[in-house]
């Protein structure tokens, strides 16, 4: 058999016209597929400044959110802490006072002393 028999013989048997079908089915949808790819990146790249802008200020109403939580949470602390911190000035103060006052009055009263003794 020739060879021009034997390629004959290929391309008119089903096996062959199977293959090409096959081919030609999957050249089909990958055209299709592009098409709706560059279809919908169109409409991506149309839409994407505004979903762009719409998640960037949803990104920004939680972080000012955020943010003023956070700022009410140390106003809180600070709140507490300057509470506690003006509650222990008190007791060191009240403690303090007859000390400081006791110490005061020695002062002058020595003063004072020394003062006559060297008239």
């Amino acid at each position: 058999m020739t060879i021009t028999t034997q390629a004959k013989k290929i391309t008119e048997s089903k096996p062959f016209y199977a293959l090409t079908g096959a081919g030609d089915f999957a050249v089909e949808k990958a055209r299709s597929y592009a098409s709706t790819v560059q279809d919908k990146a169109e409409v991506v790249a149309r839409e994407l400044p505004e979903k762009a802008k719409g998640y960037a200020d949803a990104a920004a109403t939680r972080f000012n959110r955020l943010y003023d939580d956070l700022a009410s949470r140390g106003r809180k602390v600070v709140s507490r802490v300057s509470g506690e911190a003006a509650l222990e000035l008190t007791e060191v103060s009240e403690t303090a006072e007859p000390a400081i006052a006791a110490e005061t009055t020695s002062r002058r009263t020595g003063r004072a002393r020394a003062t006559t003794s060297q008239s």
